[in-house]
C-alpha cells in the first residue's frame, strides 16, 4: 500500500498535483480491501441458499469464482474444516455440478467435516471415508430406482394434451433406465432425479429441465422429475416451478396459465436469492486449507 507520509513529502518536494496523488491512494486502498482481521475479502461467491441440513447452512456457490480468486483446486464442494475460507457451519456446493451429483456431494462434505471436526481425522482419511459413503449411496440409489421402475404400471408416452412425439411408440410403455436419485418429498409429492437424455430419446423429445405428473402422462401423478443434467443451482427453481404448476393443474387450471404463474414464482425466488446474497463476502486467512481436523485426534 502507498505510504501516506511519503506521498505528503513527495507532494511538497516535487509539487506533484494533489488530485493525482489522491487518485493513486484511492486505487491502492481499493486494491487491498481488508477486513477487520487483516484478511482479504472476496465477493461474488454465494449463489443460492439451499436451507439447512444437520444444523449446517447449505450454500450453492460459484465454483469458477473460487477457483479464480481463492483456490484453484476447489471442486464439487467444501466445508469449514477443510477450507478456512468457508464460514463456520456452512457447507458449500459447487454450482458447476449437476443435479444428480448434489445429494452425494452434500453427504460427502458433511461426513468429511464431522470426521475432521469431531475426531481430528486428517483430510485424506476423512475424504476417503466420504468417497466410500458416496459409493454406498450411489449403489443404494441404483437399487431404489430399479425397484421403483419395476413396480410401476405401463404409462402413456404423451403430454397433458395427448401429444405423442415419438410416433413409433405403442400406446403404453414401461419406464426403463429413467430414474436416478430419489430426493425425498415436498408437500406429499415425490421428487426424483431422472436421466433427461433417456427421457428425450425413449419417451418425449421435448422434455426440458423438469416435469410433473399432470403435465406429462408418463410421469406418475404423485411425482416430479428433475433432469439430472441441469445444474444443482437450477434444481431448486425447477422443483418450485413444478410444485406450483402441478398444484394449479390438479385444480383444473390449464397448462399454459399454470406454467405462466409458475415462472413468476421462480422470478420472485431469483430476486429473493439476489437480496439474500447481496452483502455476503468471504474473508480469507493466510492458510486456505487444513490437512488435519481441529478435533481430538483418533491416533
Amino acid at each position: 500500500m502507498i505510504n501516506i507520509c511519503y506521498l505528503n513529502n513527495l507532494t511538497k518536494k516535487y509539487q506533484v498535483k494533489k488530485a493525482f496523488i489522491l487518485l493513486m491512494l484511492a486505487v491502492s486502498l481499493s486494491a487491498c480491501k481488508k477486513d477487520e482481521t487483516g484478511g482479504n475479502k472476496v465477493d461474488g461467491i454465494y449463489r443460492f441458499y439451499a436451507g439447512k441440513r444437520d444444523s449446517f447452512n447449505i450454500w450453492i456457490v460459484d465454483g469458477s469464482v473460487i477457483r479464480e480468486k481463492i483456490f484453484n483446486e476447489f471442486i464439487y464442494g467444501g466445508n469449514d474444516e477443510r477450507y478456512t475460507f468457508v464460514p463456520l457451519l456452512e457447507i458449500w456446493i459447487d454450482n458447476s455440478i449437476s443435479a444428480k451429483e448434489y445429494e452425494t456431494t452434500l453427504m460427502h462434505e458433511i461426513n468429511e467435516r464431522n470426521l475432521m471436526k469431531m475426531h481430528g481425522w486428517t483430510y485424506f482419511d476423512a475424504h476417503d471415508s466420504s468417497l466410500s459413503l458416496e459409493l454406498s449411496l450411489r449403489n443404494g440409489f441404483l437399487e431404489k430406482s430399479a425397484a421403483h421402475e419395476k413396480m410401476l404400471p405401463p404409462v402413456s408416452p404423451v403430454d397433458f394434451d395427448s401429444t405423442q412425439e415419438i410416433e413409433s411408440l405403442p400406446d403404453k410403455i414401461r419406464l426403463n433406465n429413467i430414474y436416478r436419485v430419489p430426493t425425498g418429498e415436498r408437500n406429499g409429492v415425490k421428487i426424483w432425479i431422472v436421466d433427461g437424455f433417456n427421457v428425450r430419446r425413449d419417451i418425449y423429445p421435448d422434455f426440458g429441465f423438469s416435469g410433473n405428473g399432470y403435465a406429462y402422462k408418463f410421469i406418475p401423478e404423485d411425482e416430479i422429475w428433475i433432469d439430472g443434467d441441469i445444474t444443482c443451482e437450477e434444481m431448486e427453481y425447477s422443483v418450485a416451478l413444478e410444485l406450483k404448476e402441478r398444484g394449479m393443474m390438479k385444480n383444473n387450471i390449464y397448462y399454459d396459465d399454470a406454467y405462466t404463474e409458475s415462472v413468476k414464482l421462480t422470478d420472485s425466488m431469483r430476486k429473493s436469492q439476489s437480496a439474500l446474497k447481496l452483502n455476503k463476502t468471504v474473508a480469507l486467512k493466510p492458510a486456505l486449507f487444513r490437512d488435519t481436523g481441529t478435533g481430538v485426534s483418533r491416533q
